[in-house]
């Protein structure tokens, strides 16, 4: 009875050390790609950052003290208002780290797209017609935002539902275990990355990132590079596409953009203003 229960005792205890090993395993395994997701660059050049940051969950503000460094050596970590630190809705700081960090480079992406969208419907539009009735594209004699006013109600609610699918998809995605599981990002998951498309009963052929597989057989140190630039550039976009939306406001208020940007009469904030208005 004495050997039965040592075996028994014995087993649990390897049972738990086994446990240990491969939650530490699965922990160093999230922790590589998150730091990997969450490195930038110095002026689009990123430094080397150290081997602590490529190897812990960016999850505490010791460890986004130690990445900012790589983010910008000359600024360092900089958070005066200690948002890190708020616990948003009564949750961990974990939580409240990965909620901001996804924030952080989402805004950064639609700040990309918004302001290489105004440059190029600045300049060019399709030379097809838009409707079915064979309207054209808002002419380029229109600002950006006028060209916007300018289209159809339902060619706006495409786009917003469209968004909003993309939106929607990336919070509900199937949880790990499943093809296109994914982590989420406020529970060690990798803020950023956007689950793939295989779980939705009709086919798609093309997933959102890297659609043609073009950079499927990169290394890890040139993706840690790549996505050091994205946030980078993203920062920089959201100071841009700001400066266009000031400059066509305020006229005058950014003197690099006078005589570039057409002055704009209606509300950036208000996207179906031209369509209809609230009354209270």
């Amino acid at each position: 009875e004495e050997r039965r229960n040592c075996h028994i005792i014995l087993d649990r205890e390897v049972e738990e050390v086994l446990s240990s090993l491969t939650n530490t395993a699965n922990m160093k395994f999230a922790a590589l790609f998150s730091a990997v997701l969450v490195g930038s660059a110095s002026a689009f050049n990123g430094i080397p950052v150290s081997s602590r940051s490529k190897t812990s969950l960016s999850e505490t503000k010791a460890d986004l003290e130690v990445l900012a460094k790589g983010l910008n050596p000359v600024v360092g970590y900089f958070d005066p208002l200690g948002i890190s630190d708020s616990a948003y809705w009564g949750q961990s700081t974990e939580f409240t780290i990965g909620f901001l960090r996804q924030a952080e480079i989402k805004h950064g992406r639609v700040a990309m797209a918004a302001f290489v969208g105004y440059c190029v419907q600045s300049n060019f539009h399709f030379p097809w017609a838009m409707t079915m009735k064979g309207a054209p594209f808002p002419s380029t004699d229109l600002s950006p935002p006028e060209q916007w006013d300018a289209l159809p109600f339902g060619a706006k609610l495409q786009i917003i539902l469209f968004v909003g699918f993309l939106e929607l998809y990336s919070e509900i995605t199937p949880r790990p275990g499943s093809e296109a599981g994914l982590q989420h990002y406020t529970k060690g998951g990798v803020p950023g990355k956007y689950p793939t498309f295989d779980a939705i009963p009709h086919p798609v052929p093309f997933n959102l990132y890297d659609p043609f597989k073009f950079h499927k057989n990169m290394t890890d140190e040139q993706k840690e590079k790549r996505l050091r630039a994205e946030i980078n550039n993203g920062r920089l976009a959201q100071l841009g596409i700001i400066g266009f939306l000031s400059a066509q406001k305020i006229p005058g208020s950014v003197p690099l953009l006078v005589d570039i940007v057409k002055p704009y009469a209606g509300e950036p904030m208000a996207p179906f203003e031209a369509d209809f208005t609230v009354s209270f």
